[in-house]
């Protein structure tokens, strides 16, 4: 059964082909190199046919969209439960990590008290190990 099924969407080849290629993507996608992978699949794809189904799939909440540097939105497959990111400023890698903020937020903040928590969105910038020990030397 297609992703597409469980959605109000319209389950297109060209939507299913987007969706597969995010969520079989390693690591986080912006819309450029999706459109790349799309068309080796599909040669006669328009970017703004990737642009509009990327639109649809978070309005649905196949996908989520997120701010990783100041120039580009990358796209990844929705997640259950919170999850983070870690953003190298030298290399630009990007590791995923699990953490209960809200859990922590609610127990340790006390501003919190009351405050329903529907989600949360962390990232982290830093170097890498790679990236730290190069500037070292």
């Amino acid at each position: 059964m297609s992703p597409l099924s469980n959605t109000d969407l319209k389950a297109t080849g060209q939507r299913a082909v987007i969706l597969e290629i995010i969520k079989s993507g390693k690591g986080h996608l912006d819309a450029d190199e999706i459109y790349r992978r799309a068309r080796k699949k599909l040669p006669r794809l328009s970017l703004s046919t990737v642009y509009r189904a990327l639109q649809k799939f978070k309005e649905s909440g196949l996908i989520e969209e997120c701010h990783l540097d100041e120039n580009h939105h990358h796209y990844e497959a929705s997640h259950k439960g919170e999850h983070h990111h870690l953003i190298c400023s030298g290399c630009g890698k990007v590791v995923e990590f699990t953490l209960p903020l809200s859990q922590i937020v609610a127990e340790w903040v006390p501003q919190a008290e009351g405050f329903e928590i529907t989600g949360s969105e962390v990232s982290l910038t830093g170097l890498c190990p790679d990236c730290k020990k190069k500037k070292a030397e």
